[in-house]
């Protein structure tokens, strides 16, 4: 029989679905979280054939058949073991590995470290129970762990001996030379006996998404140093791709849509004695990329959930900056923090379920933790210090590898940007001292007399995104040079950003386009509307030669990538149109001189 890597199994029962495989055969019927149909295997009339895609296999009560995707692929079709593999890795997209005569003999050697890995888990069960295990057992019990969830992750105790495990377990199918392999006995440096690793501790089995022991976490009671020990890496084990509570909590998070990573093993163990049957962590560590990728694979937006303690919150921009660069469409982070000193298990224990439900609904998306953390203790109060914070910015969101979302998360930034320097005016106040400057005479309704309320102008903004646009369409070519930073500007007019989307979708080919030929293009995209509005306008009207069309973009181009105090004065004018009270037009003279001051070009579109 051919050996094909577990890992490979693994995400061959991960990407095909049990149900859909055997619905090709069998008519399915859903029943709570399990199919039921006419078993394929035996004659019967009553249905008594059952699939759990949850658990990842089927069953049937009447002939007894049981096992996974491979297994029912391997009987209904009447094939081999490898024949059953290598038909279901080519539905999943996945390239067969071959196996060399060494990988054949590491995974002969992986069989049995589960084989010792189970055995220790076993005897760590049994001493928990017995005697020795008494201080452990009221440990548990004293954190408010009842005996099923107990027995549910198979909590343990080690004995404080030298050779306790080793003369239990060891055996000719489990020899010393396994059991130090997987992580259970160790060698003294300078020769010697080998000894328990694990002794005096409370044991928590760590398993793979199977379930199956892979290692173990330990937790010193009293002043034992280290507080937490975890298994050494091993074949089985590595401690940066493997998640703790993963095959627990999977049924919660298919069920629930969701997955939460806390902070260590008892903050799991008590999160799912709550009823959060979907959360995991890792181990002892900071969140890795493998680890961000597992749970993708359980829920699109997990959620972390952290202390809010310095080292929770050290761990949450870890865990950001690390996401960043993988992100794709759809996948993504977002983060609660646990108030004050708590942690998951002392909130649920103070205040219940109910207060960590709200933390889990109050967590942050993780574009708004990014912006936050590069804020967090800057001072912004001068141009060189925001311009600090731009670049940083600008660096995170570059990160991404993704373009579609690289492109959001700096739209996201800079929109944040604007609205946060933007200059702020305080409201006036009846009764306050007015300025020296004098308005036109008004009548009683604030009007100026004999002159009919205005028009509210259109904004300068969108003025100036016509212009951009305009320029594109009368000069084609000029994409090539600035469609970089178009596709990183979204405008403000929802019909003009359509239009502007439009154009950029033909950005590889604006070389060799003319005007009418673009038009045509974007007619043919559904944009005629937009398109037309545009043309009649006839913004590019002034620049006829291509120099000069490049010369008044990056003209316009500036001036509306820095009009922060244009958008204040196109404020101060709609509300002056609306009431030509004294204060509105104090408030539009101050934000005209303000915006006068050091002003680089004249506002052609003025």
């Amino acid at each position: 029989m051919a050996v094909f890597p577990p890992a490979f199994l693994d995400e061959i029962r991960t990407r095909v679905p049990v149900s859909g495989v055997v619905g090709r055969r069998v008519k399915l019927i859903r029943k709570g979280r399990e199919f039921h149909g006419l078993c394929p295997f035996h004659n019967e009339k009553t249905p008594s054939f059952t699939v759990n895609e949850d658990k990842g296999f089927f069953h049937c009560f009447g002939c007894g058949a049981h096992g996974d995707v491979i297994g029912f692929e391997m009987r209904a079709g009447h094939l081999s073991f490898p024949e059953a593999v290598e038909k279901l890795a080519g539905e999943a997209g996945l390239a067969i590995p071959t196996a060399s005569p060494e990988e054949r003999r590491r995974e002969i050697q992986r069989a049995g470290l589960h084989d010792a890995t189970e055995a220790a888990c076993q005897f760590f069960e049994a001493q928990l129970r017995a005697p020795s295990g008494r201080e452990g057992l009221a440990y548990l019990r004293n954190r408010g762990l009842a005996e099923d969830t107990i027995t549910r992750f198979r909590l343990g105790w080690a004995p404080d001996s030298r050779e306790a495990l080793k003369k239990a377990v060891m055996s000719a199918e489990i020899p010393e030379s396994l059991l130090i392999e997987a992580g259970l006995l160790k060698k003294p440096e300078g020769g010697g006996a080998s000894f328990d690793l694990f002794r005096g501790r409370v044991m928590f089995p760590i398993t793979d998404r199977r379930g199956r022991v892979i290692a173990f976490g330990a937790r010193a009671l009293g002043d034992g140093m280290p507080k937490y020990l975890n298994s050494p890496e091993t074949p089985l084990f590595h401690k940066g791709s493997t998640l703790y509570g993963l095959a627990h909590a999977r049924e919660g998070a298919r069920t629930k849509g969701s997955v939460v990573a806390a902070e260590g093993y008892m903050d799991v163990i008590a999160l799912h004695q709550a009823g959060f049957d979907h959360a995991v962590a890792p181990l002892g560590t900071a969140l890795t990329e493998e680890q961000i990728t597992q749970l993708w694979r359980l829920a699109d937006e997990p959620v972390l959930c952290f202390d809010g303690d310095s080292a929770g919150q050290r761990a949450m921009g870890r865990a950001a900056e690390r996401a960043l660069p993988i992100l794709t469409a759809g996948k993504s982070l977002r983060f609660a923090t646990i108030p004050g000193k708590d942690d998951p298990d002392s909130l649920i224990k103070a205040r219940g379920a109910a207060a960590m439900q709200a933390v889990l609904d109050g967590a942050r998306p993780l574009v708004e933790v990014v912006w936050a953390m590069s804020l967090e203790g800057k001072p912004l109060d001068t141009p060189e210090r925001r311009a600090a914070l731009e670049s940083e910015l600008k660096e995170k969101a570059f990160s991404i590898a993704d373009e579609t979302v690289r492109w959001q998360y700096w739209n996201s930034f800079r929109e944040k940007m604007r609205e946060a320097f933007r200059p702020r005016r305080a409201p006036f106040v009846p009764g306050q001292k007015k300025s020296a400057v004098l308005g036109p005479l008004r009548g009683a309704d604030g009007r100026v007399a004999g002159i009919p309320r205005p028009s509210p102008p259109i904004p300068a903004r969108i003025r100036q995104e016509r212009q951009l646009l305009a320029l594109l369409i009368r000069h084609p070519p000029l994409l090539d040079a600035v469609g970089e930073r178009l596709g990183e500007t979204r405008f403000s007019d929802s019909a003009l950003d359509k239009l502007r989307r439009g154009i950029l979708s033909h950005l590889d080919g604006a070389r060799g386009l003319d005007e009418e030929s673009l038009c045509a293009h974007l007619r043919s995209d559904g944009l005629a509307g937009a398109l037309e509005a545009l043309l009649v306008s006839d913004e590019a009207a002034s620049a006829r030669r291509h120099e000069d069309a490049r010369t008044l973009w990056e003209h316009t181009f500036v001036r509306y990538t820095h009009s922060d105090i244009q958008a204040e004065t196109e404020d101060a004018t709609q509300i002056l149109a609306n009431d030509m009270s004294d204060a509105n037009f104090q408030r539009l003279s101050a934000v005209v001189s303000l915006g006068t001051r050091g002003t680089e070009f004249e506002d052609d579109d003025r």
